[in-house]
């Protein structure tokens, strides 16, 4: 971990002003924030670690735990929600094992998250996998679809 994160902090020269840039960096480097990177660009930058973490908190963009190598995002809007996407994500959860509060499977494949409105209404329950639209989903299709993501 050390040596990837002297080569994102050389990039930077010791800007504080760089905080957004070095954690943007970070996930890159790690597919996450691990909470070690924070402590460790805290302790060099002299930047108190609750800066790191409010950035991170605050933007929907940074991720303080693993993501899988599939994310599936479910949208939760009003027209879904009517569709059925609850049950249908609570199905997809469960298929999954993702246990309660995460949203990560434990063998690390699926990343399940919702989001407020994909703007697609007219094919309502959506669902995004892996960048693909999957409209007018049904526990049926969420079944097809997870096996399509999981082959690659």
């Amino acid at each position: 971990m050390t040596e990837k994160n002297e080569q994102i902090l050389d990039k930077y020269d010791r800007e504080k002003g760089s905080v957004i840039s070095i954690l943007q960096d970070v996930q890159e480097a790690y597919g996450y924030i691990p909470e070690d990177a924070v402590f460790w660009f805290s302790e060099r930058l002299n930047i108190p670690a609750s800066s790191f973490f409010g950035v991170t908190t605050f933007y929907a963009q940074f991720y303080l735990k693993p993501r899988g190598k599939n994310i599936i995002t479910a949208c939760c809007g009003t027209a879904c929600h009517v569709k059925g996407s609850a049950g249908i994500i609570n199905r997809v959860r469960e298929e999954l094992k993702i246990p309660a509060g995460e949203t990560t499977s434990t063998d690390g494949k699926f990343t399940v998250e919702t989001i407020a409105c994909v703007g697609a209404c007219s094919i309502a329950p959506v669902f995004i996998g892996n960048k693909k639209v999957f409209g007018k989903m049904t526990l049926e299709k969420a079944s097809e679809m997870l096996k399509e993501l999981d082959k690659g």
